[in-house]
């Protein structure tokens, strides 16, 4: 079972290859890998390893630390003793989903930030309502 740092950090890296409309070749390319390596690296199966996520930072220009944003692991060491936890359903799977890519690569293609607030303000609006109609 992949390590939840692994799966965490694979997801992370899917999410913004996704955003700037990379492959999973093309990445792989940039990166001396395969495209089935890559998928193995974003899956969590394969742990990647500190000079590799270097150079993948690079390739995504993000800091190293994107990788890592967000994640909310407790650190406590298990009852089992050294084998690792299940791993968790993170919150960023939401980030992961086709529609939410969309909305995002649309929403950045903005130049205006004014713009973009009211776009904010506007999708937050329609939540409301539609929670407020659900109830």
């Amino acid at each position: 079972m992949p390590n939840p740092v692994d799966v965490y950090v694979g997801a992370r890296v899917k999410l913004r290859r996704t955003l700037m409309g990379m492959s999973q070749e093309r990445l792989g390319e940039a990166l001396g890998l395969t495209f089935q390596q890559v998928q193995k690296y974003e899956r969590g199966a394969n742990r990647v390893s500190a000079s590799k996520l270097h150079r993948i930072a690079e390739v995504l220009d993000v800091p190293i630390s994107y990788f890592f944003d967000g994640y909310a692991g407790d650190g406590e060491v298990p009852a089992t003793g050294l084998a690792e936890p299940a791993a968790p359903a993170f919150e960023h799977e939401q980030l992961s989903r086709k529609e939410s890519i969309d909305l995002l690569k649309a929403y950045y293609e903005i130049d205006d930030p004014k713009l973009r607030r009211k776009v904010i303000d506007l999708i937050r609006t329609l939540a409301e309502t539609a929670r407020s109609a659900a109830e």
